[in-house]
């Protein structure tokens, strides 16, 4: 995918886990009502998410591509197509998004937005590294 904007976080943790298993942590299995609010009318990038649980999403995110350490979700809109990857090796856990511009509008939305985004980004990986953490010392006890 060509992008017009790239970012990545990295987050380390004591607690090894697959990338699908680390996406779910950070978005969860289908995306909630604010979610949608977001990504769809405030942020105005009108994403389209599926709203039901699949083994083929991740919070309404198509997942277009995997790998043993990655996972690629995907959602597009009138604008512009997204993708976060999630990759997992060892004790460290990446999230990268990749946004390509399919339209005029999605040049003038994005980047104002971008920089919400990088203060949204960090925290969901933290949340996630917290979700897996408590998960596998429920699973060692």
């Amino acid at each position: 995918m060509d992008a017009h904007y790239t970012d990545r976080f990295t987050v380390r943790t004591g607690t090894e886990a697959t990338a699908e298993e680390w996406a779910r942590a950070i978005f969860g299995d289908v995306p909630s009502p604010g979610e949608i609010l977001i990504w769809r009318v405030i942020l105005g990038l009108r994403l389209r998410l599926s709203r039901d649980r699949s083994p083929g999403t991740v919070a309404g995110w198509r997942i277009v591509g995997r790998g043993p350490d990655w996972i690629r979700l995907e959602a597009a809109s009138f604008a512009m197509t997204a993708n976060l990857v999630v990759r997992a090796t060892g004790d460290e856990a990446s999230l990268a998004t990749f946004i390509r511009y399919d339209r005029v509008p999605a040049r003038l939305i994005w980047p104002p937005l971008s920089a919400v985004h990088r203060w949204l980004a960090p925290k969901a990986l933290r949340d996630g590294a917290a979700r897996i953490a408590r998960r596998s010392a429920r699973e060692h006890r």
